[in-house]
């Protein structure tokens, strides 16, 4: 919870909001979806710096709450887990990888872009902000 509160303060600055998700999640939300989870976690040392939630629709691997620790971004860290995540989903019989982010994360969108993935849906919001879906072959 500590990890993922972190990392999504700087998401939350973008969007002038803290009422999103990943910050208004509770403790018993979090463990619910860590039961079908696919997801990885990244330590240095014994201090956890980097967790990635997924779960298996079908072929598609669904990806959500990339979090890096703030002071480890940039680090290659979220590269790492994706690639993770990625091969534990193909392993699973996923074909094909999923994840989305705000339309004004521009460090999310790049990431996920240098990392293959490719935009393949724009949803509206109420608030005028985007949801940017991305899909990614596991083939």
């Amino acid at each position: 919870m500590t990890l993922q509160r972190a990392a999504f303060v700087s998401e939350a600055l973008i969007y002038g909001t803290p009422d999103m998700p990943p910050l208004t999640q509770t403790l018993d939300e979090v463990a619910a979806e860590l039961i079908d989870n696919l997801g990885c976690v990244a330590f240095d040392g014994t201090r956890m710096v980097g967790a990635v939630r997924a779960r298996r629709d079908g072929e598609l691997l669904l990806i959500g709450r990339l979090a890096i620790a703030p002071d480890q971004q940039g680090r290659g860290i979220g590269t790492l887990l994706l690639g993770a995540v990625e091969q534990r989903g193909a392993e699973a019989g996923a074909t094909e990888a999923e994840l989305f982010t705000g339309s004004l994360s521009d460090a999310n969108l790049r990431l996920y872009q240098r990392e293959g993935y490719a935009e393949s849906q724009r949803v509206a919001g109420d608030d005028g902000i985007e949801q940017v879906f991305l899909r990614k072959s596991l083939g």
